[in-house]
């Protein structure tokens, strides 16, 4: 399978095919569990829990999800920040042969409704004081059961008594039917929950990305999705038993779910689960816990670099540093290196590529090799190439077309959407099936591949997927909307921040007024880094031949204004 892939040489130490066990995710975690059984497996806030603990918290949440009627095949909604909770409801849906599907807990009704109609999810779990949300939709919906909990569950008795006084007494009590509270739940004495018949290539999990048309899909990913992304992760990082992970990036997310999650429970490491983030609260958390690998995005990296408490860590705790879901610049990289030499430490920060229709990271550099402005080689057991646009032909090295990926990470396909899997899924001249990405790049005769920009048009804020055309059918919702468009601007702090162009039916209206009337009215519809930042008024917008709105001219004016390019890079995602 890879005797001719010029990249081989850059491999090193690391295997060039792993052998995945022919299990489910929750069987993995549990076969690490009997392996690393005293090491820790996470730490939230202070609580740890050991490989032992986890397996035994799994156990018992599978025991109580099977007697309030969970069985194979059900689907689970899951909003929850990055927690205990939120894991172990994830591991145990799977060992009932149940699907998870992942929200972000920020989600608003109109969007939550339409994650529970494309999951068919029968059981949701959220913390309680987003329960009103779910209380809102629920006659909408398949739902029929929602667990609610805390963040303070899981939390010391001095952290728990400081959350109540600050927000936990702010949450009202919930008495309605088909509720039931976390810790009651768990309490409760049920019958031990048998092991669902679920293959390594049943779907386990649905996270969700946009489609063609700018509207969020659902992606189907399989038990063996998860476990060789995270076992190829953890190979290539050399994460192993004793190594920890800061998990600030959200479960929701492939990234944080699939890199910051389950490849260290691939690999017996710990995760560091961090609810809430900020730049500081990172520093802080890297100074006292010490961990050996980050992942995240470049603005977090830039923050840090500038830290005064990260700057006087001592910082030679670090393995490994990757940084994805947007572009990497020279100068951001120079700088963290730079802080973290001077702290101690000698590692580089190292650039990746990866989509949520592999479950996130499928490729990076060598942790021995450095090319500007590369996303890397691809990682054991993944293949990739670039074929030029429109076909299913191979283009030679050095010549720009889109990227392609096969090997086990890829994806089942789009959810009831057999069109847009046929779409992005094909099979090749080789007889294998290959994930059309919709990304521009190049590889070099060495084989590093380097992204060009995305072929979709999408916005990074942030590090998260911001689809103008959802955002723009909100905007035109509002009465006074005769036409809208909206484009990613850059940012110094979020890399990409959502600008709008609207067109007032009364252009006379326009004004500072009905800029904010009609910013808060994305607010009520989207997640906040969705909204726009500012709308420009316009008595007209630039429109194709065909009558399409120019997003692109816009994107050249606004790139014109500042001087930057309007291609976008696109990182580990």
């Amino acid at each position: 399978m890879y005797e001719q892939k010029p990249w081989l040489k850059f491999y090193g130490d690391v295997p060039v095919t792993i052998a995945y066990p022919r299990v489910t995710m929750y069987e993995a975690v549990i076969q690490t569990a009997r392996e690393h059984p005293d090491d820790i497996a996470y730490d939230f806030l202070g609580y740890t829990a050991t490989y032992r603990d986890f397996a035994g918290q799994i156990d018992r949440c599978a025991d109580a999800l099977a007697g309030i009627g969970m069985r194979k095949g059900d689907r689970i909604t899951i909003a929850m920040p990055t927690s205990p909770q939120g894991i172990i409801g994830f591991y145990a849906a799977n060992k009932l042969g149940a699907i998870s599907s992942m929200i972000h807990p920020l989600s608003t009704p109109a969007e939550i409704i339409m994650y529970l109609n494309i999951s068919k999810s029968r059981f949701a779990l959220t913390l309680d004081m987003f329960y009103d949300k779910f209380r809102e939709v629920k006659g909408r919906t398949r739902l029929e059961t929602v667990v609610i909990t805390g963040i303070a569950d899981y939390l010391g008795i001095a952290k728990r008594l400081v959350f109540y006084l600050v927000k936990g007494r702010k949450v009202p009590a919930v008495h309605d039917s088909g509720v039931v509270r976390w810790n009651v739940l768990l309490r409760g004495k049920y019958p031990a929950a048998q092991k669902a018949e679920m293959s390594p290539d049943d779907m386990a999990a649905i996270l969700y990305s946009g489609g063609t048309t700018g509207t969020p899909k659902g992606i189907m990913l399989s038990n063996l999705n998860f476990i060789s992304e995270g076992k190829q992760v953890s190979a290539w990082a050399k994460l192993s038993g004793g190594d920890s992970i800061l998990a600030i990036l959200p479960i929701f997310h492939g990234f944080g779910l699939g890199v910051c999650v389950n490849a260290a429970f691939m690999g017996g490491g710990k995760s560091v689960l961090v609810p809430q983030f900020t730049p500081k609260t990172v520093a802080k958390l890297v100074r006292k816990v010490r961990p050996n690998f980050l992942v995240g995005v470049p603005t977090l990296f830039d923050a840090l670099s500038r830290d005064p408490v990260f700057r006087r860590a001592d910082l030679s705790c670090f393995k490994a540093t990757f940084s994805g879901a947007d572009s990497l610049t020279s100068a951001v990289k120079e700088r963290f290196e730079q802080a973290v030499r001077e702290r101690g430490g000698n590692v580089r920060l190292m650039q990746g590529y990866g989509l949520t229709e592999a479950v996130t990271a499928i490729m990076a550099m060598p942790l021995t090799e450095f090319r500007e402005g590369s996303i890397g080689i691809p990682f054991p057991d993944m293949l990739a190439k670039i074929v030029r646009p429109g076909t299913i032909e191979e283009a030679p090295a050095g010549e720009e077309g889109e990227i392609c990926i096969s090997g086990p990470a890829v994806m089942l396909g789009y959810i009831d959407q057999p069109g847009e899997t046929a779409d992005t899924l094909k099979r090749h001249a080789d007889g294998r099936t290959w994930l059309h990405t919709g990304d521009i790049g190049t590889m070099d005769k060495d084989g590093f591949f380097y992204f060009r920009l995305r072929l979709k048009r999408m916005i990074k804020s942030s590090g998260m997927n911001v689809y103008p055309h959802q955002v723009e059918d909100v905007l035109c919702t509002h009465e006074d909307v005769r036409e809208a468009c909206v484009i990613g601007v850059p940012d110094e702090a979020q890399v990409q921040r959502v600008k709008g162009f609207v067109v007032l039916k009364n252009p006379s209206a326009a004004g500072p007024n009905k800029e904010k009337e009609l910013i808060e009215h994305c607010r009520k519809h989207l997640i906040k880094w969705s909204c726009p930042r500012e709308i420009e008024f316009r008595t007209e917008l630039p429109h194709t031949l065909v009558g399409k709105v120019a997003f692109n001219v816009l994107e050249r004016e606004e790139a014109a204004k500042t001087g930057q390019n309007t291609g976008h890079k696109k990182g580990v995602s």
